[in-house]
């Protein structure tokens, strides 16, 4: 069985780890708008405006995320050896 200690240490380097990450990501997105400006874009992504009526459904862009947040806790599991 593992130690209490030892899962808070994991924990603590995952929570650390992904702060770090965001604020990254966040620094790449304040500084240079136009790296993402593809995504909601995709062929996929549903858009219907009208004058009275804005519907905007991001399919493929939500399929990205999906496939890019499964393989990043794929990853973690692997790396931490769960």
């Amino acid at each position: 069985m593992v130690k209490v200690e030892t899962k808070m240490l994991i924990l603590s380097r995952i929570l650390f780890y992904g702060g770090v990450f965001l604020i990254i990501i966040g620094a790449v997105i304040m500084y240079n708008p136009h790296v993402f400006s593809w995504f909601g874009k995709l062929p996929g992504d549903i858009r219907i405006e009208n004058p009275k009526l804005s519907f905007y459904m991001p399919i493929t862009s939500m399929l990205i995320l999906s496939v890019a947040f499964s393989l990043g806790t794929y990853l973690l599991a692997r790396i931490f050896g769960r």
